[in-house]
């Protein structure tokens, strides 16, 4: 975990490691890299199974991600550590409060612990303003479609020098123009239901959902997230009339103008291993970061 504000916006991990060139790769049960693609082909969590893959495009990382699996009081830590205590570097236990009087981490638990971050980020960016105005530009976009910091664009007070002129708006603004109330859809899952695909917005410039759809009902499970990425880059190939081997050969950076970084994952839905784990008090417990260190273990 970071132990401050500016250690949020660095990468925490990389697939690309400093100074390689080509591609590295190894088998490893925390996944493998080659070159800027990190992948895990195939895992297990306690409903199912999951394919991941991560590929970087930018400088550094800009993407995160991390699969959680098991007991309530193990996502609550999680959650809690990555929502609070990564953002912050502060031994917050406000999720763990949210989530200890239903004892299931619910969707208003989440929405009041992204506000309850919200406040923390907004707090520290006004003490550090005069030092360091820059950080009232710093934020972070998360997959329920939201962003966390970007002070500037939430609160006039930190649009306006000594904060850099391309990040200042012409006019003074009255309402929030981000937001960091989550957008958040609870959906019972079916018996028919198969699988979930979470991703980053680089998958979507270059996918609709029924393609991403398609593909995964069309191929098997393991390495379906790598495969879901290589579509995207052929597209982002096709976009700029160039060929996918020739994509390929671009370093991060320069290759950020072909497209973003990209993270995947499938989540597919067994049904009677959720009939399983709903009467189980005993289930493995699964975390891996994508394209960083992870951990298995049995509880």
């Amino acid at each position: 975990m970071s132990s401050g504000v500016m250690k949020m916006v660095t990468p925490c991990w990389k697939p690309y490691v400093d100074g390689e060139r080509g591609s590295r790769k190894g088998r490893d049960d925390n996944g493998r890299v080659d070159g800027l693609l990190w992948y895990k082909d195939l895992g297990c969590h306690v409903n199912g199974e999951f394919s991941m893959a991560v590929i970087q495009a930018n400088n550094l990382l800009e993407d995160q991600s991390q699969v959680e699996s098991g007991p309530l009081t193990e996502s609550s830590r999680v959650l809690m550590e990555l929502l609070l205590g990564s953002m912050m570097g502060m031994e917050d236990r406000r999720l763990r409060e949210f989530t200890s009087e239903s004892r299931q981490v619910s969707a208003d638990a989440i929405r009041k612990a992204f506000l309850a971050t919200e406040e923390e980020f907004l707090s520290v960016v006004k003490k550090q303003w005069l030092m360091k105005p820059q950080i009232a530009s710093v934020g972070s976009c998360c997959l329920v479609s939201r962003s966390i910091g970007d002070a500037y664009l939430k609160r006039s007070e930190f649009n306006r020098e000594p904060l850099l002129a391309k990040f200042r708006l012409p006019e003074p603004f009255h309402k929030p123009i981000l937001s960091p109330d989550p957008s958040i859809s609870v959906q019972k899952i079916l018996p028919h239901d198969q699988f979930l695909i979470f991703a980053s917005d680089g998958l979507w410039e270059h996918l609709s959902n029924q393609d991403a759809v398609d593909i995964v009902h069309q191929y098997p499970r393991n390495g379906i997230a790598r495969r879901l990425v290589k579509a995207a880059l052929r597209e982002a190939a096709k976009k700029r009339e160039m060929r996918y081997s020739d994509l390929k050969k671009i370093d991060r950076g320069v290759r950020r103008h072909f497209h973003d970084d990209i993270t995947v994952v499938v989540l597919f839905l067994d049904t009677a291993a959720i009939s399983k784990s709903s009467s189980s008090s005993s289930l493995p417990a699964v975390s891996i970061k994508g394209g960083g260190v992870s951990t298995t273990a049995g509880l």
